[in-house]
């Protein structure tokens, strides 16, 4: 269980393990938005010799106040794409590793949004990623969440071109009662009066997550999004190769050690 929080973590542990008393649960610090965190986590794991068969990429912030990461990375980017990209390079050849070791397909779930569809006009902005001036803590999250769904595209494009048993899928999990909203101050305040009334409880919301990683309908699915348990239609930016390649080279350079 990577965690930001190692006390919360230690106590969803403690309650999972109450309801499952054979689970084997390992609570490990990571915040996703800062490399250093990333890094250290990952030569943590890999130091372990443990197998990953599956790598659900599922924290994020929504929508704060203009704030740079630890890295200098404007934060929901940092966040929500690079730190996950950045785990993810780090533990690739564990998951390919572990694919071929136990003749099983391994998947790799990165959680977008249907909001993805709402990112700044030209997609990503990767000249003004941290310009305060022209920041907009709405299409910065969009922004972010059209980076996730890219990432898996152009990871998924890869590991087909070398024959590796990993898939990679994005998905929208829903609009779920959680407090990943708690930035927009009175949208949030409206969101939870109003509309939270249709938005999907945490085991609805986990649904789709569940179904991408575990189903055997899924196998052999890779570079698609997915919306309520279905392959579902993604913006023009996702199937865009020129810009998934570019993200991809861009987020490279933007997580290499400094």
């Amino acid at each position: 269980m990577p965690v930001r929080n190692v006390e919360a973590g230690q106590k969803v542990k403690t309650s999972i393990c109450e309801k499952i008393p054979n689970a084997k649960l390992d609570v490990m610090e990571l915040d996703l938005s800062s490399q250093a965190s990333v890094r250290k986590f990952a030569a943590e794991y890999i130091s372990k010799d443990l197998p990953i068969n599956i790598l659900i990429l599922n924290a994020g912030i929504m929508s704060p106040p203009f704030t740079l990461s630890e890295d200098n990375i404007e934060l929901q980017f940092a966040t929500n794409h690079i730190g996950n990209f950045l785990l993810t390079n780090l533990l690739l050849d564990t998951i390919k590793n572990t694919a071929t070791k136990s003749q099983k397909e391994g998947r790799i779930v990165i959680l977008s949004s249907e909001l993805h569809k709402m990112s700044y006009s030209e997609g990503i902005r990767f000249d003004k990623i941290n310009d305060e001036k022209s920041y907009s803590a709405f299409y910065a999250y969009g922004q972010a969440k059209l980076a996730n769904a890219l990432h898996a595209k152009e990871l998924s494009r890869r590991l087909k071109e070398e024959g590796a048993n990993v898939t990679v899928n994005s998905l929208h999990p829903g609009v779920i009662k959680t407090n990943l909203i708690r930035h927009q101050g009175i949208v949030a305040s409206l969101f939870s009066k109003v509309l939270l009334t249709f938005t999907k409880n945490i085991p609805q919301g986990a649904a789709t997550t569940c179904y991408v990683a575990l189903h055997p309908q899924v196998k052999g699915v890779s570079g698609e999004y997915f919306a309520d348990s279905n392959i579902s239609k993604s913006s023009k930016y996702v199937n865009d190769p020129e810009m998934a390649k570019k993200l991809w080279d861009f987020s490279l350079e933007l997580t290499q050690p400094k």
